[in-house]
């Protein structure tokens, strides 16, 4: 997925320095987090979700590296969806 990923961001230098799964995710947590763009201009994760998607689809990418990139962002944004319930103390586990 690395690779596929690289290829829809085009001459980002951030995004070069990806080699692994785990910086992969971590730059994907960082990307719906909206977190390299000034506080007061930020979206929210489900409209950088949306652009990201976006972005796939309109991609090079072929069907299958497609749907395997899309899944990893909905996992990404399933766990920060998750960790932000859990610090708003909305979790059910007590």
């Amino acid at each position: 997925m690395i690779e596929a990923f690289k290829k829809t961001w085009n001459d980002r230098s951030a995004v070069e320095k990806i080699n692994t799964q785990e910086e992969l995710e971590s730059f994907i947590a960082l990307e719906l987090n909206d977190e390299l763009t000034h506080p007061r201009l930020r979206r929210t994760r489900a409209e950088k979700l949306e652009a990201a998607f976006e972005r796939i689809n309109n991609s090079n990418l072929t069907e299958p590296e497609k749907a395997g990139l899309s899944d990893l962002y909905r996992r990404v944004e399933d766990r920060l969806e998750t960790i932000h319930d859990y610090t708003d103390g909305d979790n059910t586990n007590g």
